[in-house]
């Protein structure tokens, strides 16, 4: 069929639809002679979709080849079409460095302020004054216990390391000395009294050695002293003792037989 001959249309067609028919074999024809915008960007009014499809304006069109265009959705806007980008998420800006403790400098890099909170600059953090210590010893020489650490707001920042004694043991988990100091004079108050509670500790370990030696000591003598007496000997006469005594001095008790001058010295547990 040539460009120009006229397709032949059904007359026993309504007549909206002659019209429609004829409306899109003209746009048809207008879209062959006219230089398409291949282009999704470029400015234009008619612009290619693909082999198939084109877009007028806000509207899409199929090319069926027989000499007009199906409109493929009417109805759909331009707005529509178009995708909807996602909201930009906000700029990324770094937080104003504060000023080192010690130097007074502003934080351009900070190992102890990226991994503590502790203002001081990678330069001054060399100092005895910023030794990383293991839990066991923050509890041990300041007296605190696992919720001192953890639990007490806020809770203290720490680091995990490889145990170098055995590397299959779990992580170390290693905490700023000058921080724990800190949460210890929360808890005790003073380093005074934190002082005088160590010291009362210390005696108590002090006096529960002295009696697990004691009793040690007694139940040593009790053995050597039953292992010296010969039972044999005793056969020939059974002693009858009298009321026993006590001996402050070496904590011990003596009781006498009352028939004959055998005296018995014992301790009790």
């Amino acid at each position: 069929m040539s460009q120009n001959s006229d397709p032949k249309v059904d007359t026993d067609l309504p007549k909206y639809l002659k019209d429609r028919i004829e409306k899109n074999r003209q746009k048809a024809l207008t879209l062959r002679n006219a230089k398409l915008v291949h282009h999704p960007y470029a400015k234009g009014e008619i612009v290619s979709i693909d082999k198939t499809t084109i877009k007028i304006g806000a509207t899409r069109y199929k090319d069926t080849g027989g000499g007009f265009l199906l409109e493929e959705n009417p109805e759909q806007s331009e707005e529509d079409e178009l995708p909807i980008a996602p909201p930009e998420a906000p700029p990324i800006v770094e937080p104003d460095r504060p000023e080192c403790r010690d130097c007074h400098k502003p934080l351009a890099t900070s190992w102890l302020f990226d991994n503590f909170d502790c203002k001081c600059c990678d330069e001054c953090k060399e100092s005895e004054t910023y030794k990383l210590i293991t839990k066991t010893e923050a509890k041990t020489k300041y007296l605190l216990q696992d919720c001192d650490l953890e639990k007490r707001e806020p809770p203290l920042k720490f680091i995990k390391r490889k145990n170098p004694h055995n590397t299959h043991w779990g992580d170390m988990k290693l905490y700023l000395e000058l921080q724990v100091e800190s949460r210890a004079m929360e808890v005790w108050g003073s380093s005074e009294e934190l002082e005088e509670e160590k010291e009362r500790r210390e005696e108590k370990k002090i006096i529960s050695k002295n009696k697990k030696y004691n009793k040690k000591l007694k139940e040593l003598r009790m053995s050597i002293r039953s292992s010296m007496y010969d039972r044999t000997s005793a056969t020939s006469h059974a002693h009858e003792f009298g009321v026993e005594s006590y001996n402050e001095e070496d904590d011990t008790y003596t009781r006498n037989c009352t028939t004959c001058p055998y005296m018995e010295t014992f301790e009790k547990m």
